[in-house]
């Protein structure tokens, strides 16, 4: 089975007032179909500068990236923003929806960039609405619902082209408890039901605990990737390239499963 996400040895350099700042610094991974991966490391560690790579927003100084089989280096920009769109769904923490416009119009726009009809457009964006719980709720705009109610839009809009991967950076963070809890009972939901792989950029947690696979990241590289079930190792110091199944300790250098032709 193609992956959904592939990548080896990712780098991404910026110059900020001359000064060479290395945000990634190597980083290997694969993400399967139907993976649900939490990303977590404090402020400043890569996390973020990882999942903007990983959702084709931005391209990396060097390395091999392949989004569901699709080599993104040789795409052109207008290339890479269609693979987004019928690849990728997203979600990030301050909702981005358009203020004048309702839950319905919100969540059916990336299908107008697909040239769908209004009257498909309209039906599919009901159907993702009625599968978040906001099927009463769609005639609203986001200035008339709650901070929940808005994420929960936001997730419609990601699933309504059907991606092969949803990508969430910090999904709860602006939401309470309650809020928030709700918000992760429905990514699990998709996970679980719908088969779609979500990766969840988060720094806390009691939240990347939702996910069945943990890959922790620090200085730029992936310091710890855990699987649910495997065994806690014993300490070790960083750099090491020892390993134990489903949790291990991953050098910038370690490529992943072979890497699969375009398809």
């Amino acid at each position: 089975m193609t992956p959904a996400i592939e990548a080896v040895d990712l780098t991404r350099r910026y110059q900020l007032d001359g000064v060479t700042v290395e945000a990634l610094r190597g980083v290997s991974l694969r993400i399967d179909q139907g993976e649900f991966v939490a990303i977590i490391g404090p402020s400043g560690s890569g996390k973020s500068t990882l999942m903007h790579l990983l959702g084709c927003l931005d391209r990396p100084t060097s390395g091999v990236l392949r989004v569901n089989g699709v080599e993104m280096s040789g795409l052109s920009d207008t290339e890479l923003a269609e693979l987004r769109n019928r690849t990728i769904g997203f979600v990030f923490q301050s909702f981005h929806l358009l203020a004048r416009t309702t839950a319905l119009d919100n969540v059916a726009l990336p299908l107008v960039y697909r040239g769908i009809g209004r009257a498909e457009r309209r039906a599919r964006a009901k159907e993702a609405l009625e599968s978040v719980g906001l099927g009463h709720r769609m005639e609203h705009r986001p200035s008339q619902m709650s901070g929940g109610e808005q994420q929960r839009v936001a997730i419609a809009r990601a699933l309504v082209g059907e991606p092969k991967v949803l990508l969430a950076d910090e999904p709860t963070g602006n939401l309470d408890t309650r809020n928030g809890a709700e918000v992760m009972a429905i990514l699990d939901r998709l996970n679980g039901e719908a088969g779609v792989a979500v990766v969840l950029v988060t720094h806390e947690p009691e939240i990347a605990a939702h996910a069945r696979r943990q890959i922790h990241v620090r200085d730029g590289l992936i310091e710890l990737d855990t699987r649910e079930g495997a065994p806690s190792p014993e300490p070790r110091s960083a750099g090491s390239d020892q390993s134990d199944e489903g949790r291990r300790r991953i050098p910038a250098t370690e490529p992943p499963n072979e890497v699969r032709p375009r398809t």
